[in-house]
């Protein structure tokens, strides 16, 4: 299961659509080798909110996207180090299940209470009728015909393979000196090309999947309007937690804040720099949130830094990036909130395990990346 959230969420899907989708996988899977059900939002949480997430070069996700315009990036800023630090993650993530896995079974303890165990269906039921809509059009009917694995892994692995291709080879070869003009905001191909070559990624990759699947889509009108609807909360959240960090930063009392920020750290700003995104995302409950408003108002400050200590922007990116990955997955993250209520489950039964992949393991990922980047720089 964590394999298999992490191939979904490195290839671009939404975490919350990764989570409503693998759920009753998971749940089957866990009911037939009689684990405990309040295993599997930590399982779910490894998969889909950690390393995939923010380490792993190339991931589409908004948590590698927001820093390259600060710091004149790409989305595979920094491979060897994400690659690293994604292992790490992982590696400490499963272990803390296996050996959460191993003391239930000694403990004889089996999957649980299976009677009147709610589906993602039914919550999407319960929301959408609090929010006055039918979800009678869209509910899930059996397929028949399914793709083949190879198929169905295509428009995934496609995602990646371009992102590279627009980053190392396309973009590079295209004549964008017109950038620099006002017209066109003044910019440069490094602050924009980031952006670009995920966005030209998943668009290519999205058509693919539409020509190759075709047959496969009852109302191809009807997917596309739910996309589109879905990705305005992201980007509505973002937009509006840079105006707040904006609002924040014209404070009197941020100057003070600002220059205990960055110099908690002492001469290395990859620390203070990790401080002050983790504890935005801790505050803010959300990683994409704490990363923007810590960027917004403080990125000129840190490249500053960076450039002055000779660290590369390269590996700014990636520990601002996994830097959002620890604190934000604390209680009253909204991920957090939505995965327990998808699986059916409580704090009090299943944050615990949630803590130790998303939070702690992270939090140790980081300290290993500030620790090898200072050593050895970007790789």
């Amino acid at each position: 299961m964590v394999l298999s959230c992490a191939v979904m969420t490195y290839g671009g899907v939404s975490l919350f659509v990764v989570a409503f989708a693998v759920f009753p996988i998971a749940a089957a899977l866990f009911r037939k080798a009689d684990l405990p059900k309040r295993l599997i939002p930590g399982t779910i949480a490894l998969g889909a909110f950690t390393f995939t997430m923010t380490a792993l070069p190339g991931t589409p996700a908004i948590q590698n996207a927001i820093p390259m315009p600060f710091f004149g990036t790409s989305p595979f800023a920094a491979p060897g180090l994400g690659i690293l630090t994604g292992l790490v993650m992982l590696g400490l993530g499963q272990a803390w299940l296996t050996y959460r896995a191993r003391q239930a079974r000694t403990a004889g303890e089996g999957y649980g209470d299976q009677e009147s165990e709610p589906t993602p269906h039914d919550h999407l039921r319960e929301r959408a009728a609090g929010e006055g809509f039918d979800l009678a059009e869209v509910e899930p009917q059996p397929r028949t015909g399914l793709p083949s694995l190879p198929l169905a892994l295509l428009p995934i692995v496609m995602v990646i393979a371009l992102n590279l291709a627009f980053t190392a080879v396309i973009i590079p070869a295209m004549d964008t000196g017109y950038l620099s003009d006002p017209t066109y905001g003044a910019t440069s191909i490094e602050s924009v090309r980031g952006v670009w070559s995920v966005i030209a990624a998943l668009v290519l990759s999205i058509l693919l999947l539409i020509a190759l699947n075709r047959q496969r889509l009852q109302d191809l009108t009807t997917s596309l309007d739910s996309g589109a609807n879905a990705s305005l909360l992201p980007i509505f959240n973002t937009a509006s937690l840079v105006g707040f960090g904006s609002v924040i930063a014209s404070l009197a009392a941020f100057d003070a804040i600002s220059a205990w920020v960055t110099t908690a750290g002492g001469d290395n700003p990859l620390i203070s720099l990790a401080i002050a995104v983790n504890l935005l995302a801790g505050m803010t409950g959300s990683a994409s949130g704490g990363m923007s408003i810590a960027l917004s108002t403080l990125g000129d400050t840190y490249l500053a830094m960076g450039q002055a200590a000779g660290i590369s922007p390269d590996l700014l990116h990636r520990v601002t990036a996994v830097a959002t990955g620890g604190l934000d997955a604390l209680p009253h993250n909204g991920a957090v909130i939505t995965l327990l209520s998808i699986c059916g489950l409580t704090h009090r039964q299943a944050y615990l395990d949630i803590a130790a992949v998303a939070v702690i393991g992270p939090i140790i990922s980081l300290i290993l990346l500030i620790v090898v980047g200072s050593l050895v720089g970007s790789f």
